[in-house]
């Protein structure tokens, strides 16, 4: 089954820091996009976060612009998201999905009409004091 497998979640305080990965298993990372996707209690999905195939490409939502940085290695078949001064307002459950279009994309809900696919169980992150 192809699927990715998300790591690295866990209690942190405010202004600390996490890295998550995203692993895939199953498939090889090399020929997608891949986006960071959060959602929050009660909120929608977001998008957070995304590179594409060849990584020249990215995107960060607003508001965690400056914050996050997205990085990925073929090589290991994974990719990160690495969070610093996190805020209260990150908690969430993040997940990462592959992308099949050039270029990559935030729209939550997929891109050109197409779904995101091999979604993950997903990493919860919850920034508390």
């Amino acid at each position: 089954q192809s699927q990715f497998v998300e790591s690295g979640g866990g209690l942190v305080q405010p202004g600390g820091s996490l890295r998550l990965s995203c692993a895939a298993s199953g498939f090889t990372l090399d020929y997608y996009a891949i986006g960071w996707f959060r959602q929050a209690p009660g909120k929608e999905r977001e998008g957070v976060s995304c590179i594409s195939r060849s990584g020249d490409v990215t995107k960060y939502a607003d508001s965690v612009k400056g914050r996050f940085t997205i990085s990925r290695d073929n090589a290991k078949n994974t990719v990160y998201l690495q969070m610093n001064s996190l805020k209260v307002e990150d908690t969430a459950l993040y997940s990462c999905a592959v992308d099949v279009y050039p270029g990559c994309g935030l729209e939550a809900g997929g891109r050109l009409g197409r779904p995101y696919d091999h979604w993950g169980q997903g990493t919860q992150v919850t920034v508390s004091s």
